[in-house]
């Protein structure tokens, strides 16, 4: 095990983040890795405890969130193998279960620190840090690709649709097992949501961009601008392939319908960040354009999307930047109702937020504020919106109403689910718990599945499809 005193020896340092001056000029990833032996002085605060809580993603109370990593990541394996230097170990340990640790490395909200026994009393070990810190260096030392060499062919086709995490995910488990694997994607870049729904300075592209060319080194053919449905037809895929993953994501974005949501200006928070990223990919990283100078932005809705949003907007220069919540503001210490080891449900302060509170010098996010109306001017632009503050039970409260200046609203509210047209087209009815639907040759996984969900629960899902549709084409064989 790891030093069973490092928890007292060493306190928790994670990756510095650039000063907001410095990272606000470019695209950038926001942190800067530790050195090597400081990160293996943080490994070596994992203790090995009896009952490791943070390898196994669990909801407690009854809570939404999860605490613990829910694609049973053997932590505290690899932090001892990092702790003794032990590094390529330590890929080996983290490659058995996450296909894709670069991306949780940089984007995962880490549930696993917070169920971590560390944190009962102290502030958990850098358990995100440290499975950044063994995949970078797996990279810069080639044993990536080793881990994915496929096994003798089966002969077996599978098609996955949708390159997001969930389909990656699947794809790369479906190649070692020596299937022949297609992935189909109807946007121009590979990666769903890793490419297009978040910023290059929390997950650089040409990180992404390594792993599918990685894969497609590896045997893993990719074909992009192509809709199931449009470009090729259900039946026509289901023809061509021994079995079928969807893994489209849940892309329907929440809406807010009222009056003036069709102003110019009014806008989904995830199409203006794939426009953002599309310009970054045009023009590099070194630079930001100055596309919303003199414009106030506001951003409808908290979450990551709606840091993301903020970060964005402050890069492209925005006059300010105001982000509503209609629910209230967390608390800033856990509530006797949410203990260890319950994910903390209290208040955060996101990168974004940091930026614009200090280029700004004024308040960010504005909790328990409803909008109720777009206003615009004759030509149909958006020029403000009209809120009002409501109570703890959403209702609104007299004389609170107010009308603020906008000239870009993003709405970052989340998603509802996915597009169903899909589902429809090749007769899905029932999607199943293990992943197989009422159609034999189908299966669904990631957000396709469970609806708007963490990165982390979508690379399991790819992974455990992929390994049930090997399980069901080898049975073939022998039948």
């Amino acid at each position: 095990m790891a030093d069973p005193f490092g928890f007292l020896k060493h306190a928790r340092v994670e990756n510095p983040t650039r000063p907001v001056s410095e990272r606000i000029t470019d695209w950038e990833e926001l942190q800067t890795p530790l050195p090597e032996e400081e990160r293996q002085e943080q490994a070596a605060r994992c203790m090995n405890c009896g009952i490791p809580f943070c390898h196994t993603g669990s909801f407690f109370g009854g809570q939404r969130t999860v605490s613990g990593c829910p694609n049973d990541n053997l932590i505290p394996e690899w932090n001892d193998l990092v702790y003794q230097g032990r590094t390529q170990a330590a890929f080996e340990r983290l490659a058995r279960t996450n296909p894709l640790p670069e991306m949780t490395g940089r984007v995962c909200p880490a549930p696993c620190e917070k169920g971590c026994t560390e944190a009962l009393n102290g502030s958990g070990v850098t358990i995100h840090d440290n499975e950044r810190f063994i995949i970078d260096t797996a990279f810069e030392n080639d044993w990536v690709k080793a881990s994915g060499m496929p096994q003798a062919s089966t002969g077996f086709k599978v098609a996955i649709v949708g390159s997001g995490p969930a389909g990656l995910s699947a794809a790369w488990r479906l190649n070692q097992l020596g299937h022949q694997v297609t992935v189909y994607e109807r946007s121009d870049r590979f990666g769903g949501l890793l490419m297009y729904g978040i910023p290059n300075m929390k997950l650089d592209k040409d990180v992404v961009q390594r792993r599918i060319d990685l894969m497609a080194d590896l045997g893993v053919r990719f074909i992009g601008n192509t809709e199931i449905g449009r470009d090729i037809s259900a039946d026509e895929l289901a023809a061509q392939y021994d079995r079928i993953i969807l893994s489209t994501g849940a892309s329907v974005p929440r809406d807010l319908t009222i009056p003036g949501r069709a102003l110019t200006g009014v806008q989904f928070a995830v199409d203006y960040l794939t426009e953002a990223t599309k310009d970054v990919l045009k023009h590099g990283k070194e630079a930001t354009s100055k596309k919303l100078t003199g414009k106030h932005v506001v951003v409808i809705g908290g979450g990551d999307t709606g840091n993301d949003c903020i970060g964005t907007a402050v890069r492209q220069g925005a006059a300010s930047v105001r982000q509503l919540e209609i629910t209230p503001q967390p608390p800033l210490q856990r509530a006797a109702t949410n203990p260890w080891p319950e994910y903390p449900l209290t208040a955060r302060t996101g990168y974004g937020q940091e930026e614009a509170a200090e280029v700004f010098h004024s308040q960010v996010t504005y909790h328990g504020v409803s909008t109720t109306a777009f206003i615009g001017a004759e030509r149909g632009q958006l020029i403000a919106l009209e809120t009002v503050s409501v109570d703890d039970r959403f209702q609104p409260i007299a004389g609170t109403k107010e009308v603020i200046k906008a000239d870009l609203v993003l709405l970052a509210m989340g998603f509802l689910g996915p597009e169903t047209t899909l589902l429809d087209a090749f007769g899905v009815k029932e999607v199943y718990d293990d992943y197989t639907t009422n159609n034999e040759r189908i299966l669904v996984a990631g957000d396709a599945k469970r609806g708007p969900s963490l990165v982390i629960w979508a690379i399991r899902e790819g992974r455990l499809a992929a390994e049930k549709v090997d399980q069901a084409l080898r049975t073939l064989v022998y039948q």
